[in-house]
């Protein structure tokens, strides 16, 4: 649940090239002292929604803002780590099929949580009638776990909204779609932000994690030419 590659090095192979790391916003300036050491002095621009560095020896990293935009004038990496580095009030929601959790942060605490479980039955393999009336009862679980959900998130997250700067989901993607499908979620929805947090079955302290994960800034690095 750590960010990857918080020290500079390492991290995960990217789509076409290159590799993910994710740094937490109080290393951001040391990882960038790092990309100058090993690829020598860099310029930085802006983009929309990201900084883009460029080495000496070719190598680049681009940076995806965290609880975008920046509104700081300013150098571009510069104003990108003083803006990372703000604790922001945040609401998370996570869904999986047999448990959901809602959270209200102030920066990384967690100010206000609710978790909870229903059971949600594997797929049945075998055929016959059998199979269909345990896809019935599994359709059941899931419209019930999913109605749950949405009243908690309605509940504890929704009076919120007017007062957080994001809204960061995780757990399975189309549970997460369909709970906020329900109408009353429309403020919710609108205010979902990335990344999205892939995390196993919520728990109390899976929620603590969280802010690791969404307050980390993503940086796609790739190596110099040749």
């Amino acid at each position: 649940m750590h960010p990857a590659g918080a020290a500079g090095g390492g991290g995960a192979p990217a789509a076409g090239g290159g590799r993910i790391v994710q740094v937490p916003p109080e290393r951001l300036a040391a990882w960038a002292d790092g990309f100058a050491h090993r690829h020598g002095p860099f310029t930085s621009t802006r983009g929309d929604g990201e900084v883009a560095l460029e080495a000496e020896d070719g190598a680049t990293a681009v940076l995806t803002v965290p609880f975008p935009p920046v509104t700081e004038d300013g150098p571009a990496l510069t104003t990108l780590i003083a803006h990372a580095r703000l604790d922001r009030p945040a609401a998370v929601l996570l869904v999986r099929l047999g448990g959901y959790a809602v959270g209200i942060f102030d920066g990384s605490q967690l100010v206000r949580s609710k978790v909870d479980s229903r059971l949600v039955h594997g797929r049945q393999r075998n055929g016959g009638s059998s199979q269909k009336r345990y896809a019935r009862r599994r359709e059941n679980e899931v419209k019930d776990l999913i109605a749950h959900a949405a009243d908690l998130a309605a509940r504890i997250l929704l009076p919120a909204v007017p007062g957080v700067d994001a809204v960061f989901t995780g757990g399975d993607k189309r549970a997460i779609d369909q709970v906020l499908a329900d109408r009353r979620l429309a403020p919710l929805a609108a205010k979902r932000t990335g990344p999205f947090l892939t995390v196993p079955d919520p728990k109390r302290a899976i929620l603590e994690e969280t802010p690791a994960m969404f307050r980390a800034v993503r940086i796609h690095v790739t190596d110099p030419p040749g």
